[in-house]
């Protein structure tokens, strides 16, 4: 039987661990209690947060039992960790809303009842804490000129750094003691961004109970040029289908790099290594089927295989000359709008394909849209009733965005 630490290590997920070697023999002889925290600051996780997901679920299929910590109380105040300014602060019921929006995405990776996966929120403890017993009992194992040394305050002290989030690293550290103490929690897992604050709750843990824990992170999603993976000039990537399609989500895989094909099989799928090497050393046109298969897997394990199918299916009416559009991301507009006609930029703002009016211009004047195939060269251009087809009209930004249009 394999070790998990060998898998994910061969998948390139591990990227920083304490007593890597400890660790190793500790996942293999024991059934491990390990937790990685999501804080709540969206309705939705995003394809980012696949990677610890696809973590904590090759974990578990070795047996071992993970806690999914819900931020709310953390959330409150903001990781300052990769942020040039303070986070927007969050009310306590938008923040308990997001938290259930994770809980209910956990559940299609996990089963959350088979007494194996624990779903815990840290406003069960955070909220209720005594100022100074806190500060008494906690902050004085922790030293604010080592705090400062860590990249996710040191990148702050110029622009500023306010205390409250000056204090996100104890919150973050209690929790691991907190979770040690409730659950035998020895791990804690998380992405490659947050080393500064594992670290902090690993050392706390060490130094309150003096017993042996670990930290470990995983690595980003990245291209191959160290740039993260799940922005469009749409915006991010989300889980949640209504936020960001299932053919988007596909089309937004299906359309990575050659060079970031390995990596994104080998952290968002199950398939063996082998053939995740094979399907990465195609070459030329055929390293597009990779690039399907890769869609493929990770919309089929997000959004189901059903889903999955529909959105190959499009993307073949789109790119291959067969399959349906009816699952190509869609506006439908009153067909009256179009008796007289409306102007091509306000088409383009109206469907969301350009984010203003200025966009909208500019993408006309650098000849990035078409209108069925025919490239348009106006700013001026009238659209009407007759451009559509069986009620339809499609409409394509650069080489890969399209769009329907139905008359209603």
């Amino acid at each position: 039987m394999s070790n998990v630490f060998d898998v994910l290590q061969e998948r390139g997920f591990i990227e920083q661990c304490t007593h890597p070697d400890e660790l190793r023999e500790l996942l293999g002889t024991e059934s491990v209690t390990f937790y990685t925290g999501f804080d709540a600051t969206a309705d939705s996780l995003t394809l980012g947060h696949l990677i610890p997901i696809m973590g904590i679920m090759h974990m578990h299929k070795a047996g071992h039992k993970p806690i999914l910590l819900l931020g709310g109380a953390t959330t409150m105040i903001g990781d300052p960790s990769g942020k040039s300014e303070m986070r927007k602060m969050l009310t306590r019921e938008i923040i308990e809303e997001n938290a259930q929006s994770f809980k209910r995405q956990f559940s299609r990776f996990l089963d959350l009842d088979d007494g194996t996966t624990k779903v815990v929120n840290n406003a069960d403890w955070l909220l209720d804490l005594n100022f100074l017993e806190f500060m008494r009992d906690i902050g004085r194992h922790f030293s604010v000129n080592r705090m400062l040394t860590f990249e996710c305050y040191k990148s702050r002290m110029e622009t500023g750094l306010t205390f409250l989030e000056f204090s996100y690293m104890l919150m973050q550290s209690y929790d691991f003691l907190e979770l040690f103490r409730r659950h035998n929690c020895r791990l804690q897992a998380g992405g490659n961004d947050q080393w500064s604050n594992i670290l902090a709750g690993y050392e706390l843990v060490r130094k309150v109970e003096g017993e042996s824990v670990f930290a470990m992170t995983f690595k980003l999603l990245t291209t191959s040029e160290g740039k993260k993976m799940g922005k469009t000039e749409a915006g991010t990537i989300w889980l949640d289908p209504e936020r960001t399609s299932p053919y988007e989500f596909y089309q937004y895989l299906r359309n990575i790099d050659d060079a970031d094909v390995e990596n994104c099989l080998s952290l968002l799928t199950f398939l063996p290594m082998d053939e995740v090497r094979r399907l990465s050393s195609l070459e030329g046109a055929e390293i597009n089927r990779a690039k399907e298969v890769l869609a493929f897997e990770v919309t089929k394990l997000v959004h189901g295989e059903e889903e999955a199918k529909k959105a190959h299916e499009t993307a073949q009416a789109l790119f291959g000359g067969s399959g349906t559009h009816e699952d190509m991301p869609s506006t439908e507009m009153k067909r009256s709008r179009f008796s007289e006609g409306m102007d091509i930029i306000t088409l383009l703002t109206e469907t969301e394909l350009a984010g203003s009016r200025s966009e909208a211009r500019r993408l006309i004047q650098q000849g990035g849209i078409y209108l069925e195939e025919e490239r348009v060269g106006d700013v001026d251009k009238i659209v009407s009733e007759e451009a559509f087809d069986d009620n339809e009209l499609i409409i394509r930004k650069g080489k890969k965005v399209y769009h329907r249009v139905i008359l209603v």
